[in-house]
């Protein structure tokens, strides 16, 4: 159609279940929004030095391949603008939200949105969604709020091991 709105293409981004073909636009969609989001806290070195560890092929792939997680794209038929992977944790009744990025220029497209509402939909008696988020992404604390999301505690390493990371822990009770 072609049509533009704010200089924007409108598309039609659909969610689905992403598979191993996806990895290396995942892994775009990654760096983009770690590089746009992050560079300005941590410094261009320790973006790409977490981006080589925490978004690598083989990082993808083992989170693609987990059977207690559910890996999402939001896919316009041409590229992927966006991704979402959680995971529940076996024995409780809690879904961690791992991973919820949008490309830089696909924000403000309801990507975001579609993929958390799915994301909440995947874990049947689930009781709570939580995330980790930095407390300086303004912009992400505040989509989490406009969801649901309230800060329930704060950890000083957030993602993988010992990474010196602050985070916001957020919590959102689900229907279970």
């Amino acid at each position: 159609m072609g049509a533009f709105a704010n200089t924007r293409e409108k598309l039609m981004f659909f969610v689905r279940s992403a598979s191993s073909r996806d990895i290396p636009a995942i892994r775009e969609v990654l760096a983009e929004t770690w590089r746009a989001t992050y560079a300005p806290f941590y410094g261009a070195a320790k973006v790409e030095e977490i981006i080589a560890d925490w978004h690598s092929e083989a990082a993808v792939k083992a989170s693609l391949e987990r059977p207690d997680g559910e890996f999402l794209v939001a896919d316009d038929g041409n590229r992927i603008g966006g991704m979402a992977f959680a995971s529940h944790a076996s024995g409780t009744h809690v879904v961690s939200l791992h991973q919820l990025y949008v490309r830089p220029e696909c924000q403000g497209l309801g990507i975001g949105r579609d993929l958390f509402a799915e994301i909440e939909t995947c874990f049947p008696g689930a009781q709570s969604l939580t995330l980790e988020v930095d407390p300086g992404n303004e912009p992400a604390i505040a989509f989490y709020q406009a969801h649901g999301m309230s800060e329930t505690g704060r950890t000083d390493n957030c993602g993988k091991g010992q990474s010196g990371i602050p985070a916001l822990i957020m919590t959102k009770p689900l229907a279970g």
